[in-house]
């Protein structure tokens, strides 16, 4: 898929990966729907990209919501090939029981609703719109769905159930999808990323951080957006990749604590 003159929605495309992902693929010649709650941050993303961009406040667990932001990309590009879903919440931190009792079923409950659900919710309404598409090229393309899951699905830490069960979700639903959309020319992959500088990661203490930092191969840092976009882009770009889930941590299997 040439991300040249593709469509594209990316969802918590106003800040982070998400917004790291806009930019990679409007460099790369596509246009893009901006899907996020942060309507102040995400019509600044798009401002900047006047013609190439538009911002639609999205509530990614929302059926309504979804399609009408969906409408309204539609609406302004005519069309729709790669739907990258970055939008997640970190959730409560906590263990399974602690001093104040038992996790709290609606935290729970609700972490798996956006990171969970609205990635699914998105790529099913996603992938009828890019079924619509004729088939391009020698393979007969029509689109491609990259989802974000994480090291917390393989390598999830004390007080992570609810994050880490939501995106090893994400994880599992990887080749089903796949399996569903492939008939019709649509590829499915998931990333896994580990320690990024985002704005989710913006509140941890920086003595926490640097903990982290050392537990990791190599290179000792976190990753940047811009890293996760160039994934992203390559999965794209890279017709022969489906049904992947691809870590992009430093070569880090993350500590218990």
């Amino acid at each position: 898929m040439d991300i040249k003159n593709s469509v594209a929605v990316v969802t918590g495309g106003a800040s982070g990966l998400g917004e790291g992902t806009v930019e990679r693929l409007i460099a790369g010649g596509g246009r893009v729907g901006i899907f996020d709650l942060n309507e102040e941050r995400g019509r600044a993303v798009a401002g900047r990209h006047a013609g190439r961009a538009i911002f639609a406040r999205v509530d990614v667990a929302d059926e309504a919501s979804v399609a009408a932001g969906l409408a309204a990309v539609k609406g302004a590009f005519g069309a729709l090939q790669i739907c990258v879903n970055c939008a997640g919440i970190p959730g409560h931190v906590a263990r399974t029981v602690s001093k104040k009792g038992p996790f709290p079923l609606a935290e729970f409950t609700r972490v798996i609703q956006v990171n969970l659900i609205g990635t699914f919710n998105v790529a099913r309404l996603a992938a009828a719109e890019i079924l619509k598409n004729e088939p391009s090229g020698a393979s007969g393309e029509r689109g491609v769905i990259v989802n974000t899951a994480s090291l917390a699905a393989f390598d999830g830490q004390m007080g992570q159930t609810a994050y880490s069960a939501s995106k090893a979700g994400v994880v599992g639903l990887t080749l089903p999808m796949t399996r569903d959309l492939s008939q019709f020319g649509v590829r499915v992959c998931a990333i896994a990323p580990g320690l990024f500088e985002t704005p989710m990661g913006a509140g941890v203490p920086p003595e926490v951080k640097e903990r982290l930092v050392s537990t990791l191969e190599f290179p000792k840092r976190m990753g940047s957006p811009a890293e996760f976009a160039a994934l992203v882009a390559h999965i794209v770009e890279n017709g022969y990749l489906n049904g992947e889930v691809i870590r992009i941590d430093a070569g880090t299997r993350a500590p218990p604590r």
